[in-house]
């Protein structure tokens, strides 16, 4: 590699072209960042103390040591913990900044260890607003943007006042649809200015139309990045009522229900109260699930703008999604047995970035819906399946379960003594834009898989499969709840379909358009 000379005052941050740190406008967070993240440690010294006086305190426990003439011990050690933990976080906001540059945000923190984070803004895959209980108290969200970089790729912006998250928010999607903001965005005089020289209060990459408006006498003005906040058209709206019921319709409040059952049963049998202390962890991870379910998809509202699909849930903490044009990577729609008879069905999600913790949170792009819902919301992040009769192909990927069906290739009927339940639903269909698997009877699956989207393709065979002369069929997507897949295809068919889709995966790459979305092909 060619060697170059570096100044030794210099990092090695700094030689990154147009977005120099020299030449970024460095920011911080809000100041009362300390104070809301500080209530966390606050929060784990509470649980922890009183966990270690119940077990190890005088007889009484936590309400006796209180009581006592030692209880100054225990607000001091409150008042200690806090300290350290409000000192820490302030240190930590003394040293973070962040800066927006033409083609990259930049993140700066850590007090032992400094760490710099970069995220390419011709990359990002979502823009998220995450406001928790007790920020929403001060009026402060935290920016997230996830990029195409896998899980912990992406970068954390917070606290920051809500209007100035959400002017953040808009201008880092300007920015990443190929919109020239910020320090130099200036935009001709709509009056004068011919038609295409302003594209919701910005100009595309490049600065041809304001020298041309320049040099015509026309006036040139800066703007806001308020200004680029694109309006957006409401879509749909989850009903509390329907949330609810489709909780209690889960598998996991019957699995709730029925352990709750055996266990009473079983103390009733034994006559041993213990039993209720055994099970009251599995008890409690099952109903802090269906808690965390209800809570995180309460009021859930699904919006489309020009910047992409919006969406908005919370009741205890509130997050706005933004996922641009084209990067969600797959779509699943499935049905559970319980939600048959109402023909619900819930839509989730691939999206580069999302995963980890976040998988659950971040990936459901409808919780619960009717089937018109389902699909309205599908044809949101995938508006053309390439097919004349889209609806036919649909329908018959949800509901379809029979081979005389030309649109799906489906498994052999030999196929039967490997899974007798759901055999002939086990198939595929392939449209101009997609490939569509479905699988499963009693919970019913349709993947939708754009062909850009194709990451890798696999063919696997177990010993009972290579006697019947079948194959499993698999897509490798990005990680999330999605892993599309059917089984149990004639041997074949499954090899036709692995090389034909890696074939029209590369079409479909070579054929996409740019990833700053609002750029004109051939710019």
């Amino acid at each position: 590699m060619p060697e170059h000379d570096v100044d030794p005052g210099r990092s090695a941050f700094d030689d990154l072209g147009p977005d120099s740190p020299e030449t970024l406008e460095w920011r911080r967070v809000h100041p009362i960042t300390p104070l809301v993240r500080g209530w966390a440690v606050v929060g784990a010294a509470v649980v922890i103390l009183g966990q270690q006086s119940l077990e190890g305190g005088p007889r009484g426990g936590l309400l006796a040591l209180v009581s006592s003439e030692y209880w100054w011990t225990l607000l001091a050690a409150l008042a200690a913990v806090a300290l350290v933990g409000w000192g820490y976080s302030a240190l930590a906001w003394r040293m973070t900044t962040f800066a927006v540059g033409a083609e990259t945000v930049h993140l700066r923190r850590g007090i032992l260890f400094r760490q710099q984070r970069h995220a390419r803004l011709d990359r990002l895959q979502s823009v998220d607003i995450r406001q928790p209980l007790v920020a929403r108290f001060f009026g402060l969200c935290e920016l997230t943007l996830e990029t195409a970089g896998g899980t912990d790729s992406g970068v954390a912006i917070g606290f920051l006042k809500g209007a100035d998250a959400d002017e953040l928010r808009a201008e880092l999607l300007a920015r990443a649809a190929g919109l020239k903001v910020g320090g130099t965005r200036q935009v001709a005089d709509a009056a004068q200015a011919p038609s295409d020289a302003v594209i919701d209060g910005a100009v595309p990459e490049g600065t041809e139309q304001v020298a041309a408006a320049q040099d015509a006498g026309q006036s040139v003005q800066p703007v806001r990045a308020a200004s680029l906040e694109a309006p957006q058209v409401p879509v749909l709206t989850v009903p509390l009522g329907r949330l609810i019921a489709s909780v209690v319709r889960s598998g996991a409040m019957i699995t709730l229900l029925l352990w709750a059952l055996g266990v009473v049963v079983v103390m009733i049998v034994t006559g041993e109260f213990a039993v209720i202390s055994a099970s009251l962890p599995a008890v409690l991870g099952a109903g802090g699930y269906l808690f965390n379910r209800l809570t995180g998809e309460f009021d859930f509202r699904v919006a489309i703008s020009p910047d992409g699909v919006r969406l908005r849930h919370g009741m205890l903490e509130t997050r706005s999604q933004t996922i641009p044009p084209g990067r969600v990577q797959a779509v699943r729609l499935v049905q559970s047995l319980l939600w048959r008879d109402r023909d619900w069905w819930r839509v989730q999600v691939n999206v580069a970035g999302y995963g980890g913790e976040s998988e659950e949170k971040n990936s459901v792009l409808l919780p619960v819906g009717t089937r018109e819902e389902a699909l309205t919301v599908l044809s949101l992040v995938l508006p053309d399946l390439g097919v004349d009769e889209p609806r036919r192909v649909l329908d018959a990927g949800l509901d379809g379960d029979s081979r005389a069906e030309s649109a799906y290739v489906t498994a052999p009927r030999r196929t039967r003594i490997l899974d007798p339940v759901a055999w002939r639903r086990n198939g595929f269909t392939v449209t101009g834009r997609a490939l569509l698997l479905r699988r499963g009877r009693v919970v019913k699956v349709l993947d939708v898989v754009p062909h850009e989207r194709t990451q890798s393709l696999a063919v696997s065979q177990g010993p009972w499969q290579r006697r019947l002369g079948v194959a499993s069929f698999q897509v490798h997507s990005t990680e999330g709840p999605v892993h599309p897949e059917v089984p149990h295809l004639e041997a074949s068919d499954a090899a036709l379909l692995m090389t034909e889709q890696a074939r029209r995966a590369r079409t479909a790459r070579a054929a996409a358009g740019p990833e700053r979305w609002m750029e004109r092909q051939g710019e």
